[in-house]
């Protein structure tokens, strides 16, 4: 009895938490031509217009300048001594597949087997969860969610952040096949209690790099038949599996190799090489010891996590803040991500500024979680800068967006749609300092 009571008790706090966000809803269409004046323009190109302006009609932008070339609008929002940036990119995530990792029935992540090229992220997605509100609060507008599993993970789409379901929230769907590339380090296991586990522990593979490489030759033998059934003419039985990685060899998509050690990367280049395809590396820890190599193949880069420790012993501390800059002096296309469990996403902005601190620079930084990320995921041509014929796609902030002491998002606009900022974690702000008396 009190074991249930505590699981009701439980799932009544988890449903609590779902409906205290009843009242943010999707925001309508936009109606009015609206111009946001008096700003500083970050336009995510690199470039910078002091006393700028931004106008936006049926949500598209239709003039970022200077404010004595402003168009005429219907309604104006003064900017004055604030900024005004594109909708910030989160390039790699699980969002609206997973809500409460402890709770299995909010969790729709991984599928079972090794090969599931035909599983659809997009279809899974939930457009009410918790956690998208979080982030646009920070500034975050489009995310990219990905599928997990074993190795060849599924499909992944790109959603933007205001959607009744998942079908309003695809941005662009199925853009995306994603392989978990097995670990090539033979590590030594145990420690101090080595012995114990070889005694009563799973039994460990006697070769773990023959059996990685067994597991990667699997994946290969997989797009190798894939190949061949694409090639063949005439009548023939459908393949789900194969007909999921069809936009991989006609170039309407990208393989995402999650892996961090440079042999890794170097099958990861072997992939490029045989099939072709565009390769993005997401982690890519090690990736700045080989950035020209990179460069050569034109592979792209997620940088998942700036604040990190270095992957290896003799690193320096600092590596992990550095390494965006490695990358950037190389040519390589790159991008930065938060995957840290505890953030959701939501500290993708200041991760970026660290990696401004150490050799980026403010807008170049800027440029990695909006047009560099929108490069990477195949979305460019809509967003990702503050340029004409682009999506509405806006954030203004009181400050500096990349400092969290002085980013305090005022606005924000996804496909010209004014969306709300509130979340739990505001409701909860506003509740303990009514609770409080705090004004």
């Amino acid at each position: 009895m009190k074991r249930l009571f505590i699981s009701l008790s439980f799932l009544a706090l988890v449903v609590t938490g779902v409906k205290a966000q009843d009242n943010i809803y999707p925001a309508p269409k936009q109606s009015q031509k609206t111009a946001i004046t008096n700003a500083t323009v970050h336009v995510g190109n690199g470039a910078v217009i002091e006393n700028g302006t931004v106008v936006f009609d049926n949500g598209k932008i239709t003039y970022a300048g200077a404010a004595s070339g402003a168009p005429a609008a219907e309604k104006t929002i003064d900017a004055k001594g604030k900024h005004i940036y594109p909708g910030i990119i989160l390039p790699y995530s699980n969002l609206g597949l997973q809500e409460i990792s402890g709770v299995r029935g909010s969790t729709d992540v991984n599928e079972l087997g090794d090969l599931n090229a035909s599983v659809r992220s997009i279809v899974a997605y939930k457009a009410e969860s918790i956690v998208t509100n979080t982030l646009r609060a920070n500034g975050i507008l489009l995310a990219q969610t990905v599928p997990g599993g074993q190795l060849l993970t599924g499909q992944s789409s790109v959603v933007q952040l205001d959607a009744w379901n998942f079908e309003d929230a695809a941005y662009k769907s199925d853009m995306g096949i994603h392989l978990n590339m097995p670990s090539l380090l033979a590590r030594p296991g145990g420690g101090r209690f080595a012995a114990l586990l070889a005694q009563f522990g799973p039994q460990q593979p006697s070769d773990p790099v023959k059996q990685a490489l067994d597991r990667i030759e699997t994946v290969k033998v997989f797009f190798r038949d894939a190949k061949a059934y694409f090639q063949k003419e005439g009548a023939k039985t459908t393949n789900l599996k194969f007909e999921g990685v069809r936009g991989l060899f006609e170039k309407k998509q990208k393989l995402f190799i999650n892996c961090n050690q440079v042999r890794q990367m170097l099958i990861a280049i072997d992939f490029v090489k045989e099939f072709g395809f565009d390769v993005v590396l997401v982690g890519a820890g090690e990736s700045w010891q080989i950035a020209d190599l990179l460069k050569q193949n034109n592979i792209a880069v997620i940088l998942t996590q700036e604040h990190n420790l270095p992957t290896l012993d003799d690193d320096d501390v600092d590596q992990p803040y550095k390494a965006a800059t490695y990358l950037q002096k190389a040519g390589v296309l790159y991008c930065l991500n938060d995957d840290d469990p505890q953030n959701r996403g939501r500290n993708l902005v200041f991760n970026a500024g660290t990696a401004a601190a150490y050799g980026l620079g403010k807008e170049e930084a800027l440029k990695a979680i909006t047009s560099n990320a929108a490069k990477v995921l195949g979305i460019d041509d809509k967003t990702g800068t503050l340029e004409v014929g682009k999506d509405a796609n806006i954030v203004i902030s009181e400050g500096d967006i990349l400092d969290m002491r002085t980013s305090i998002i005022t606005h924000a606009f996804i496909q010209g749609r004014g969306i709300q900022l509130e979340s739990k974690h505001t409701q909860l702000f506003e509740r303990y300092k009514h609770k409080y008396g705090i004004k």
